[in-house]
């Protein structure tokens, strides 16, 4: 992360208005005594939201409220760049994620279009004053890359020409809506829900039908087409392998309408399922006396190692004992 230091240029004074002042009393009354300084980010933010950026008098300000050593409140100012510590934008602030999964997905392209259409350097403004940007470090959405961040939103999934069309909207002193911009819900898959079908989801939680892929841009009045399952989905009705696992958990066969998808198994299997190495059939053979891998009804019980008394051991002779100790250490 690059430097971030204090604009050199700052006003004199800072003052909350009266609103955003009685806002900030009643957030640090919701603290206890003495833990007053748990607020200084919620009382950063309303600060830079008031004047468009974090100024010094601003940040003293806050930390005369808060009885908190000024270096420590400088300390939470330049280290997240979610504040901004020079002017910005007057409509939108542009901070584009440049880190790995967003360069990898076109954040590259978004930086040169920032600079063909706000400024060739970073925290710069626009020749009209209305937008500027930087790069900055992950902003927590690598699912949706790449991505950008305008004041508290994001706006993810983006290409070159989805960009082009929101820096006009900002230019135009719009506010387009946040999240993905390819009509994906969240970070659901772009062919929409492959698992946990069987959950009973909200109503907004779980986009209409023909939002995803192909029938992102589709006009209301048009027909949607259903998302494809992949091919795995296919085999078993909703919620079967599901079931299945869990019953094999439980340690009893599945209580399904089909086959079990993972094939049948030995009393020993339904105990410990069977793993690569064959590991947990013999441990669980030797849970109910089935040798691992003979069929049911000619298993034999295991017996516990014969187990010799002090006097017994006593009177065995030495070299048997520790032929005995040996094969129990090996």
């Amino acid at each position: 992360m690059a430097v971030r230091r204090l604009a050199e240029a700052q006003p004199d004074t800072f003052a909350f208005t009266q609103e955003n002042r009685a806002w900030a009393e009643r957030i640090i009354a919701k603290f206890p005594a003495g833990r007053q300084a748990s607020a200084v980010i919620q009382l950063l933010w309303r600060a830079q939201d008031q004047e468009g950026w974090l100024t010094r008098p601003a940040i003293e300000s806050v930390a005369k409220m808060l009885d908190m050593p000024l270096i420590r409140v400088l300390e939470v100012a330049t280290f997240y760049t979610m504040f901004h510590l020079e002017p910005v934008g007057s409509k939108a602030h542009i901070q584009v994620c440049g880190t790995t999964p967003c360069m990898l997905r076109g954040a590259g392209e978004l930086i040169d279009i920032c600079r063909a259409r706000i400024h060739p350097h970073p925290h710069h403004r626009s020749a009209d004053g209305a937008l500027s940007w930087e790069e900055v470090e992950c902003l927590g959405a690598c699912v949706n890359a790449p991505m950008v961040q305008v004041s508290k939103d994001t706006y993810e999934d983006l290409t070159g020409e989805v960009f082009e069309a929101l820096l006009d909207a900002f230019a135009r002193g719009e506010r387009p809506p946040p999240g993905p911009q390819n009509g994906r819900q969240y970070s659901m898959p772009i062919t929409g829900l492959t698992s946990l079908k069987e959950i009973d989801y909200a109503a907004d939680d779980v986009p209409p039908e023909g939002r995803y892929g192909a029938d992102a841009g589709r006009s209301a009045g048009a027909a949607p087409s259903a998302p494809t399952p992949p091919a795995a989905e296919k085999s078993y009705p909703p919620g079967e392998l599901l079931r299945a696992k869990q019953a094999r958990r439980a340690g009893g066969a599945p209580k399904a309408s089909g086959a079990d998808p993972r094939g049948p198994a030995t009393e020993a299997q339904k105990i410990g399922r069977v793993d690569p190495t064959g590991r947990a059939d013999e441990a669980a053979a030797r849970a109910v006396g089935e040798p691992a891998g003979q069929p049911k009804g000619h298993s034999a019980k295991v017996q516990p190692p014969e187990r010799r008394s002090g006097e017994d051991r006593a009177a065995q002779p030495r070299s048997d004992r520790d032929s005995e100790t040996g094969d129990r250490e090996g």
